[in-house]
């Protein structure tokens, strides 16, 4: 019973990351801003760490099956 919130879990966060690391990727070769406003250097970073702790959460939900 309680690997049915561990899957919802690691799935919202694997998609999550998963679409935000495919955003940053396509934002950044046509030079447009991934956040409106804010530093592309910068904006494109923090997307990327946020991403990539999303990715880890989401394999770490994963493992607790």
């Amino acid at each position: 019973m309680e690997s049915g919130p561990a899957i919802f879990a690691g799935t919202v966060f694997a998609l999550f990351g998963a679409g935000l690391l495919i955003w940053t990727a396509t934002r950044l070769p046509r030079r447009r801003p991934v956040a409106e406003g804010v530093s592309r250097i910068a904006s494109a970073a923090l997307a990327s760490l946020a991403a990539v702790a999303a990715l880890a959460a989401g394999a770490w939900c994963f493992t607790r099956l």
